[in-house]
C-alpha cells in the first residue's frame, strides 16, 4: 500500500506581504523555486513587466515567460471599424505561420481587401435554477420573463459598463437554464458580468424561490466549443469575406478556383463526418497567435476558433470566400490588455483602449480569412510539406 506523502510548510510556495508583487518579492519567490528545483531560471528572470503592473493578472508571480513575436501584412479591411491597411502582430512558435498569413494578406489586399461586418456584439453567462418538479420548474420560466426590468436593474447595479440585453430560458427537466446576455462595451467582461448575474439571481431567488441555483450551468459555452456557438452571442460575430479574381489566385497562391472549391468540398466532408462543431482550416493558429500578442484570454480561442469558412465560384470563374466567427471574445481594455507588449501590439493596430474592440474583431476576422485562403492553397496545389519544411525546420537541440 503506498504511503502518502507528507505536505510540509516548507512545501508551500511562500506567502508575503500585500501577495508579494514588489520586485524584491518576486526575486525572493524565484530564489525559492530555484533552490526546490534545482533549475535555474535566468529567462524567466529577464523580464520586462514589473510585479506590480501583474498584480490581478496572475498569482505568486516569479517572472515572464517570453514568446518569438513576428509581423505579418499589408493587410486590407474594409471594415465599419476597422477601414484601412494594417500589420498584424502574431506570437508563436510554429514556423512558417507568419509566412503563410503573409501571404493570405497581401493577396486580399491586392484584391481591395476583405470587407468585414459585426452583426451581434455580447457576451453571456448562464445560470441553472434547480426545483422540485417539472411543474414548479415551468411555471418559473413562464414568469421569468415578465420580471425582466427589476432583474435587469438589479444586475446593472453591480457595473457602469455592463448592459443587460434579455434573459432566456431553456428548460431542462426539472431545472431551467438562464442565458443572461450582455454588452460589454470594449472588455471581455466575464468578470464583470458575473457579478452583475449574481446580483440577478440574487434577486430571482427572492421574488421567485427556486431550491437553489448554480452561477455556472456550462450552457454559455464559455472556453469549450459548442453547436450553441454557431449561432453567435459569445463575443463578437463578425464576418469577413472577399472576391478574389482568378489571375491573382494564381499568382500568389498558385491556385485556380475550382482547386481551392474542391478542397473546401472534400474537407467539408471530413468535417461533417468528424462531427466536427463549425467547419473551418485553421482559425485557432492565427486566433492563437493573435491572442497571446494582444494580451487576450487565450483559452477563448476554444470558443473563438467555432467559425465557418466557405469558397464560391463566381458566374465568372472567380472566387468569393467568406469567414463566419460567431464567438469571438475579444477586449482593447481591461484584462491583459494593458501589460507591455500587449499593450503595443495593440497599439500597432490602433486598438489600445476604449472604442476600439470591434475594430480589433474586424481585424482578427480578416486576418482568419487570410489564413483560411493561405493555408488551403497550400494544401491544394501540394506545396503545404514543403513551405513547413523551409520555414518550419525547428529540429529539438541537444544541450
Amino acid at each position: 500500500m503506498q504511503e502518502k506523502s507528507e505536505l510540509r510548510d516548507a512545501d508551500l510556495v511562500p506567502r508575503m506581504k500585500d501577495q508579494g508583487y514588489s520586485e524584491e518579492q518576486v526575486a525572493q519567490r524565484r530564489a525559492w523555486v530555484e533552490t526546490k528545483t534545482g533549475v535555474s531560471l535566468q529567462q524567466i528572470a529577464a523580464a520586462t513587466i514589473p510585479g506590480e503592473s501583474m498584480r490581478g493578472n496572475i498569482e505568486n508571480p516569479i517572472g515572464t515567460v517570453q514568446m518569438p513575436v513576428g509581423i505579418a501584412g499589408p493587410l486590407r479591411v474594409n471594415g465599419m471599424a476597422a477601414d484601412g491597411v494594417f500589420y498584424v502582430p502574431l506570437a508563436t512558435t510554429e514556423g512558417a505561420l507568419v509566412r503563410s498569413y503573409e501571404r493570405g494578406m497581401a493577396l486580399l489586399t491586392r484584391a481591395g481587401g476583405a470587407t468585414t461586418r459585426v452583426y451581434i456584439d455580447e457576451n453571456r453567462i448562464t445560470p441553472v435554477f434547480c426545483f422540485e418538479d417539472v411543474g414548479k420548474a415551468h411555471a418559473f420560466a413562464m414568469q421569468l420573463p415578465d420580471h425582466f426590468e427589476a432583474i435587469r436593474v438589479a444586475a446593472e447595479s453591480t457595473t457602469r459598463h455592463g448592459k443587460l440585453l434579455r434573459i432566456e430560458t431553456y428548460p431542462v427537466g426539472r431545472e431551467v437554464q438562464v442565458n443572461f446576455c450582455y454588452h460589454t462595451g470594449d472588455a471581455q467582461g466575464m468578470n464583470m458580468i458575473a457579478k452583475a448575474t449574481h446580483a440577478g439571481c440574487q434577486w430571482i431567488m427572492t421574488h421567485l424561490p427556486a431550491l437553489r441555483y448554480y452561477i455556472f450551468s456550462g450552457f454559455s459555452s464559455e472556453k469549450r466549443a459548442s453547436g450553441f456557438l454557431l449561432p453567435g452571442g459569445k463575443g463578437k460575430k463578425v464576418v469577413a469575406g472577399a472576391l478574389l479574381p482568378a489571375g491573382l489566385l494564381r499568382l500568389y497562391l498558385h491556385v485556380s478556383p475550382q482547386q481551392l472549391f474542391d478542397l473546401w468540398h472534400r474537407t467539408m466532408l471530413g468535417h461533417l463526418n468528424a462531427h466536427t462543431v463549425g467547419y473551418n482550416g485553421h482559425f485557432a493558429n492565427g486566433l492563437t497567435a493573435m491572442f497571446i500578442a494582444c494580451g487576450q484570454d487565450v483559452a477563448n480561442v476554444a470558443n473563438a476558433s467555432v467559425g465557418i469558412t466557405n469558397f464560391e465560384i463566381t458566374a465568372t470563374g472567380d472566387l468569393y470566400a467568406s469567414v463566419t466567427l460567431p464567438s469571438l471574445t475579444v477586449a482593447t481594455v481591461g484584462g491583459g490588455t494593458g501589460l507591455g507588449t500587449s499593450r503595443e501590439c495593440l497599439q500597432l493596430l490602433d486598438c489600445y483602449g476604449g472604442g476600439k474592440a470591434v475594430k480589433l474583431a474586424e481585424i482578427m476576422a480578416a486576418s482568419a480569412l487570410a489564413g483560411e485562403l493561405s493555408m488551403g492553397a497550400a494544401i491544394a496545389s501540394g506545396e503545404f510539406v514543403d513551405a513547413h519544411e523551409t520555414y518550419g525546420r525547428n529540429r529539438p537541440q541537444s544541450e
